[in-house]
């Protein structure tokens, strides 16, 4: 016999998902059986998989070790080690500094990804169990692309990810670029346009006019620095879709330094030789929480800064990444 106790990020769904998660390997008409056979129970009494559960709740299952374990796989994927650049972390979420190269979440099923690395931070550091990744999986709630730096968000709990999930969503949350775009770049600028995607190609097109597929987009950016015929930008997406950035500046002809999609071949080859720039210069810099109530509260209002890599200074001078 074993009791699983409820807690805060499995309350709140019915019994027969929470079953489902923890018997991963076993069909629904299997559980089902268990439930009207009483092998399965809620608080000591029979029950139907309908239930709503509650925090402290207690489900009872009267299998043997043998049966759970074959029905119960708990998907742990085993990663290389990774000191994770942590800027700030509470009881429900984190806030980390991922460098250019790393996905964000996985492609395919083997990849490492910074979902896996936070797993297994959370796990090396007891926060997380393994049994609880039956039930729990964290997980990061905003993308970044592999060759893009900067802050990701992710939630440790439920409540975490959704609350995440939200203000992304309904864009409460701001955030801040940097970027290193070629040419000179004077003066504030917002601009729009209309964003379509090639699905096959996985590569967005920005257009001027309306499209029958595209989406509208808007842009906004700020020179920060001139330096080596080079600018430092810092962008705003007031919109924000696939690629958006990278497109947008290119298609007004200050296309991001080392951006081999949407870049200038020259320029790429210049900055390879001459500052050993291999991957693109976009790196997500700032995140500004809205108002939150209990118990994000804390977090209200706060601005939280990822130090760009020193590959900027390489191109921008010095004190970039102080920034």
């Amino acid at each position: 016999m074993r009791t699983i106790t409820v807690n805060v990020n499995e309350a709140g769904q019915r019994l027969d998902k929470l079953l489902a998660k923890y018997f991963n390997l076993a069909g629904r008409g299997f559980l089902y059986k268990m439930l009207r056979k009483k092998n399965i129970t809620l608080n000591g009494k029979k029950c139907d998989g309908s239930e709503r559960l509650f925090v402290g709740d207690e489900i009872k299952l009267f299998l043997s070790d043998e049966t759970i374990n074959k029905f119960s796989q708990i998907k742990r994927q085993k990663v290389a080690k990774k000191t994770l650049n942590i800027v700030y972390e509470d009881n429900h979420i984190l806030l980390i500094n991922k460098p250019a190269g790393m996905l964000s979440q996985k492609a395919k099923n083997m990849d490492e990804s910074l979902v896996e690395y936070v797993i297994d931070y959370l796990l090396d550091s007891g926060q997380l169990t393994e049994q609880a990744l039956n039930s729990f999986r964290p997980s990061v709630c905003n993308r970044l692309d592999r060759n893009t730096s900067g802050l990701v968000a992710a939630g440790k709990s439920l409540a975490g990810l959704q609350m995440l999930s939200r203000i992304f969503k309904d864009h409460s949350l701001h955030k801040h670029y940097l970027c290193v775009v070629k040419g000179s770049v004077r003066q504030k600028e917002r601009i729009e346009g209309y964003l379509s995607k090639n699905p096959k190609s996985n590569q967005v097109t920005v257009s001027g006019t309306a499209l029958s597929d595209g989406a509208p987009i808007c842009t906004e950016y700020e020179p920060l620095r001139e330096y080596n015929g080079y600018t430092l930008l810092k962008v705003a997406l007031i919109t924000g879709r696939t690629h958006q950035i990278r497109a947008h500046l290119a298609s007004i002809g200050h296309p991001i330094v080392g951006d081999y999609k949407y870049g200038s071949d020259a320029v790429n080859a210049e900055v390879k030789k001459r500052f050993q720039i291999r991957s693109q210069m976009l790196h997500s810099w700032q995140m500004v929480f809205p108002e939150l109530e209990e118990p994000f509260s804390a977090l209200s209002g706060r601005t939280f800064t990822a130090i760009a890599p020193k590959e900027f200074e390489r191109v921008c001078g010095a004190g970039i990444c102080k920034q």
